[in-house]
């Protein structure tokens, strides 16, 4: 255990819960779970990932006239997938897409499955990193976390099912397809899954620019939550409560806080980064 990182050395199904928020101082892929039907799912990345991964798709469009090494890539997926493909009209394929950029290719079928939390759980080992989303609702913000959750070997997001943004097909795009490999369960009440989240071991960290320690001041080995809030409101009081400990980015800018999809990506590289080179091997 780190010097220094305020950590307890009971076990965490043991620890006290009162005021663990303020007082304190402050991957694998999961089996499918419910689909939330879209329309669409366009972009080329979302689309070939889609295919790639199995997603169950009904059909794909591709606009007549695309670069035919893209063309021949979707086909080639497509039939090993047995979905049929077709090509229409670029103005057919813009008013499908309903004005979302589209790049030449949509898919029908559904933006991305949701697991559940209890898939997370069951999946969690020693160096678990479980990605809490407070009230994210810029779908480009959500797709970027979804991305570095992928490069860092997250073991899954959970995201709010009411005032949040859902695996939309602008969530996937932003993600470059690391939806189909990233597992996303959605709760109902977020406190009540951070508290299960520490029955289970969870060490739980919430982002806040107004923490006392910073990133590098923590211990983030062993199984870790982090919660992170949206732009403007941050996490709730509620759910900070709940953290084990608040930490903050150190900046030295006049800017209060990061993007935060940005801050995300810090912390998480800073996670990675303390559990040792043998993660980029």
């Amino acid at each position: 255990m780190k010097e220094g990182s305020g950590r307890s050395s009971k076990p965490a199904a043991e620890r006290d819960r009162g005021g663990a928020g303020a007082g304190a101082g402050t991957g694998t892929r999961a089996r499918a779970g419910k689909a939330r039907e879209v329309p669409t799912l366009t972009g080329r990345n979302p689309v070939i990932e889609a295919l790639r991964s199995g997603r169950p798709l009904t059909k794909i469009m591709i606009a007549k006239g695309v670069e035919p090494g893209f063309a021949a890539t979707v086909k080639s997926l497509a039939r090993e997938a047995g979905v049929p493909v077709v090509e229409v009209e670029r103005g057919k394929l813009d008013a499908f897409a309903a004005g979302q950029r589209h790049q030449g290719v949509v898919a029908v079928g559904a933006a991305a499955r949701y697991c559940e939390v209890d898939d997370l759980l069951e999946r969690a080992g020693e160096s678990a990193l479980v990605v809490v989303l407070d009230g994210i609702e810029d779908p480009r913000n959500l797709g970027a976390i979804i991305r570095t959750c992928d490069a860092v070997g997250a073991t899954g997001v959970i995201v709010p099912k009411r005032r949040a943004c859902g695996l939309t097909s602008v969530v996937a795009r932003a993600s470059a397809g690391a939806v189909e490999y990233v597992p996303c369960a959605r709760a109902a009440n977020l406190p009540r899954e951070v508290e299960r989240l520490k029955e289970h071991g969870f060490w739980v960290f919430g982002a806040d620019a107004g923490a006392e320690r910073t990133i590098y001041e923590v211990d983030f080995t062993g199984p870790v939550a982090l919660v992170i809030g949206s732009e403007g409101r941050g996490i709730s009081r509620l759910l900070a409560e709940k953290c084990d400990f608040l930490v903050r980015i150190p900046t030295l800018g006049r800017v209060s806080s990061l993007n935060a999809s940005v801050a995300a990506a810090v912390i998480m590289f800073e996670v990675l980064r303390q559990r040792g080179a043998a993660r980029w091997e």
